[in-house]
């Protein structure tokens, strides 16, 4: 089940990458949702360019799989300039980001994804770039050291993060435009899923398309994965036609349920009212429970089971709501309602 296990997740895998360039918008009209952010980037790059300056430094956040990096894209396609990409744990020191500073030319966009994962060391070679394009050194040790100052040309930083609490405080506040990036509506999901199949020559109904959208998490990458998937599906089984029934049986074998949860998302669950009389169980001995990492539980199964409102973390661990119980055809124990009320959590899970 390992092909299943990751069709839901936001976390990008390598079978990605071809079919996100290929589907990749390339200007702010193609890119669906995210409109308040469209809308601000959109008078920050015309402003930009009436002053001839380079735009100000971007922080883009949010759950992965929403367009952070091709968001990144559009903006330096909009501002007509290069974009070069790199990652925070690429940048292993000073050298490494002074290289890349003093290759980028006049007003070029410089891409860092997961830039939470900088180092303390070159996070202080990138202040003075993003102030002033700059880069201080110290040359030689001792009495004899002396600071140095080697200019750059202005440029454009756009820094992406799943995890922007673990920014340190200097460098959040050096971004002159920062933007959230929100899960994605089944409406602005279905528009992906018809704009995707036309470049893949896919055929498919519009009750298809409403089935993929409402079990893609609110993710447009797995929207794409899932697309992909049914396709697949509708070709050897099928005509080729992917209808709704087609997508249907194409989802069902890849036991993804009508609200997007999987086999894993389902023994989590089933973990914690079964043998922890729905909680609180820590993650620890949840993840020992269910096979599963620590790590996975946490980035990938429960951002979103926290976001339907399943599952609420509480000082002593996970506890299922009321929801969860529902959609696992489960009554909820009335001392546990009671527990949960006392606690002040699963008041939005009604």
């Amino acid at each position: 089940m390992e092909q299943e296990n990751q069709v839901l997740t936001s976390t990008k895998q390598e079978e990605d990458f071809e079919i996100e360039n290929k589907l990749r918008p390339t200007s702010m009209s193609e890119y669906v949702g995210q409109e308040k952010i469209k809308e601000s980037l959109d008078i920050y790059i015309k402003a930009t360019k009436k002053r001839d300056e380079a735009l100000d430094h971007v922080l883009l956040y949010g759950p992965p799989g929403l367009g952070k990096t091709t968001l990144s894209h559009i903006i330096a396609g909009e501002l007509g300039t290069q974009i070069k990409i790199t990652s925070g744990p690429a940048i292993e020191n000073a050298a490494d980001l002074a290289a890349i500073l003093t290759n980028l030319g006049e007003k070029e966009v410089l891409f860092i994804d997961e830039i939470h994962r900088l180092n303390r060391a070159v996070e202080e070679i990138l202040y003075p770039a993003m102030e002033d394009y700059a880069l201080d050194f110290v040359v030689g040790k001792g009495p004899s050291a002396r600071s140095m100052r080697l200019k750059i040309q202005p440029f454009t930083l756009i820094g992406a993060t799943t995890k922007a609490g673990r920014l340190t405080s200097p460098l959040r506040d050096r971004f002159g435009v920062i933007g959230r990036l929100e899960a994605y509506n089944t409406k602005e999901l279905g528009t992906i899923v018809k704009r995707s199949a036309s470049i893949l020559g896919v055929k498919i109904e519009d009750d298809a398309v409403t089935e993929i959208a409402l079990r893609s998490r609110g993710t447009p990458r797995i929207t794409n994965r899932i697309l992909k998937r049914v396709r697949d599906y509708a070709e050897v089984k099928g005509t080729g036609v992917v209808t709704k029934q087609m997508a249907q049986k194409a989802l069902s074998m890849m036991e993804i349920d009508e609200i997007g949860l999987d086999f894993v998302d389902r023994r989590i669950l089933d973990t914690i009212i079964n043998k922890f009389s729905g909680g609180p169980v820590g993650l620890d001995t949840l993840a020992a429970s269910t096979g599963e990492e620590t790590i996975t539980i946490e980035d990938v199964y429960e951002p979103y089971l926290l976001q339907i409102g399943f599952i609420a973390r509480t000082p002593r661990g996970r506890v299922a709501l009321s929801k969860c119980y529902t959609h696992l055809n489960r009554e909820m124990p009335k001392e546990k309602l009671k527990e949960i009320n006392n606690l002040n959590i699963g008041l939005n899970d009604e």
